[in-house]
């Protein structure tokens, strides 16, 4: 079983102390065994997880944790088995004790086109929306946040994160559930990547976002979008991408637009991207479909429904 006390006691005394009085109760929610089948197993992973010396840790340049010391061809082949059993990894990559969790996204890249961009992350608190397996938190961290804390649904990615956290314990870095209470206008910094097109409502989003912001603090918004002018978007009456849950995908003036309308200043389109089968793909360690069969097999430069393909924007802006 994962334990948040630590976390929970950590909120006390500080700007997010009234999460308190809700957190306990959604965490236990989101980790009910018998709401989620296979959490039983992950646990069990989680749980069996070697203990090793980890004094090498590098979170700055990328995400790699090890020891000064070789660790034993045992010790190393069950940390293999314990990872394995969390597969599809999809965020990352991870170096953990020598072993290479190649990703099926190279959020690392992302990672570059976003951070040239970003005010100061020393000594903030920054907030992490739809984190995944936590991949930016770690390297927020490294980037010298002082706290990070990132929420996402998914009890799979939950569990990848505690995989790492295993490791570190006392890092200043969790992730939990999805939702926070409501305007908390707390964070430095909120980060909300690969997010915004599966919300029903745009604008609520951006609302809830500029919500945990304090007076000055910087939103960052990745995103999917489309070439086009102010007013065009692609809103797929099916799938996207094979995805049956993306819901809004505004040109970068017509975010830009939106974004203004619910009050953010200093708003910047930093990056725009086309995303390539590089970036996101199949591995040993997510085995499953990914770009190249969510794209047209006799065109890349459409999906598989036959709509614009995949192209992301960064989006930074300040409250």
């Amino acid at each position: 079983m994962i334990h948040f006390d630590d976390f929970i006691n950590s909120l006390k005394g500080t700007n997010l102390e009234v999460w308190c009085e809700t957190l306990p109760q959604q965490l236990a929610t989101n980790f009910n065994t018998q709401r989620f089948g296979d959490l039983a197993g992950w646990l069990i992973a989680l749980e069996q997880m070697p203990a090793l010396v980890t004094d090498q840790v590098e979170l700055n340049s990328e995400v790699n944790l090890s020891s000064s010391t070789p660790i034993s061809d045992a010790d190393q082949q069950q940390l293999d088995q314990c990872l394995r059993t969390l597969i599809p990894w999809r965020k990352g990559p991870y170096r953990i004790h020598d072993i290479h969790i190649d990703t099926e996204w190279r959020s690392d890249w992302k990672w570059d086109r976003v951070l040239p961009h970003l005010d100061e992350l020393k000594h903030r608190t920054i907030l992490d929306v739809g984190c995944g397996n936590g991949y930016h938190c770690w390297r927020m961290l490294g980037a010298g946040a002082e706290r990070v804390i990132g929420i996402d649904p998914s009890p799979r990615f939950i569990v990848q994160f505690r995989m790492l956290k295993h490791f570190l314990p006392k890092a200043n870095v969790d992730v939990g559930i999805e939702d926070l209470p409501a305007n908390l206008q707390a964070f430095d910094t909120t980060f909300s990547m690969g997010v915004f097109y599966h919300r029903r409502s745009p604008m609520d989003h951006l609302r809830e976002l500029k919500a945990t912001l304090r007076p000055g603090g910087q939103l960052v918004l990745e995103t999917l979008v489309i070439k086009g002018e102010l007013g065009d978007i692609l809103v797929p009456e099916g799938r996207y991408a094979k995805m049956n849950n993306v819901w809004f995908l505004p040109s970068c003036v017509t975010l830009v637009s939106w974004m203004k309308k619910c009050g953010y200043k200093n708003i910047k389109v930093v990056d725009v991207s086309n995303t390539t089968t590089l970036e996101q793909r199949a591995t040993d360690w997510m085995t499953f479909h990914s770009l190249t069969d969510f794209l047209d097999p006799n065109d890349p430069n459409l999906t598989a429904e036959g709509h614009p393909a995949p192209m992301r924007a960064v989006v930074v802006a300040n409250v």
